[in-house]
């Protein structure tokens, strides 16, 4: 992974969590700097972009402040969702990441190739979310 490449994985959490960018512009984004998907893991507080080839880079996200709910609500989940495709007013992705933790996400892998993402409960109970437009 070159130097450019790690610059655009900051870049790209930055604009998430300082909300500069959407989803739309950050998967552009890192799909033109090579990157074929990323992780966050709520509970360790961390982003992982990942290449094709498997090389990857951590890097820490904001912490959300409450532990991730035991059970795993799909429906809240989906809400939360809609409310970031929609850019709901008042939607940040600092209030996407609290809605999900409290709906028993613990985190979540978006797959570009795939075209979907796949948010994951504490007891590995999963949602898959395709991407709009599919």
């Amino acid at each position: 992974m070159n130097d450019k490449q790690k610059a655009t994985a900051r870049s790209c959490l930055e604009g998430a969590e300082g909300e500069a960018m959407t989803f739309p512009q950050i998967i552009g984004t890192l799909m033109e700097a090579g990157f074929e998907s990323y992780a966050i893991d709520f509970r360790r507080a961390t982003a992982v972009y990942y290449l094709a080839d498997g090389e990857s880079i951590e890097l820490p996200t904001h912490r959300v402040h409450a532990a991730v709910a035991p059970i795993f609500d799909v429906a809240l989940m989906q809400a939360a969702i809609r409310e970031a495709q929609q850019l709901a007013s008042g939607y940040s992705y600092k209030a996407f990441c609290e809605k999900a933790v409290s709906a028993g996400c613990a985190g979540y892998i978006v797959s570009f190739s795939g075209r979907r993402a796949l948010y994951i409960g504490r007891t590995a109970e999963t949602h898959v979310e395709r991407f709009p437009n599919q």
